[in-house]
């Protein structure tokens, strides 16, 4: 089945990267655990680039991605990262193709 896959990168400054893994470890799992759309919900950093964290988000459909963005969760976060991060990567949607 194909799905709407979210990639979200941020450059966080280091000493608050604590703090940005908590914020974004609460939007996570509210996401998978309140949102029947979202499949997937995985904050990663990149070997190497310790001031990386990206999401890797996978969602039934760009609808289920669109309701996403209403919830309080994410707003929650939203409120909570600005001051955390030097950057906020552009957002990349893909459409998975396999598996």
């Amino acid at each position: 089945m194909n799905a709407f896959v979210v990639i979200a990168e941020f450059r966080v400054r280091p000493e608050r990267l604590a703090e940005f893994l908590e914020a974004a470890r609460d939007d996570a799992a509210h996401s998978v655990a309140d949102e029947p759309g979202c499949r997937q919900f995985d904050v990663v950093q990149p070997e190497g680039e310790g001031g990386i964290v990206v999401f890797y988000e996978v969602y039934d459909s760009r609808e289920a991605f669109d309701a996403h963005l209403q919830t309080p969760h994410l707003d929650r976060f939203r409120r909570a990262f600005p001051p955390l991060i030097l950057e906020e990567r552009p957002v990349r949607f893909l459409q998975r193709r396999y598996p």
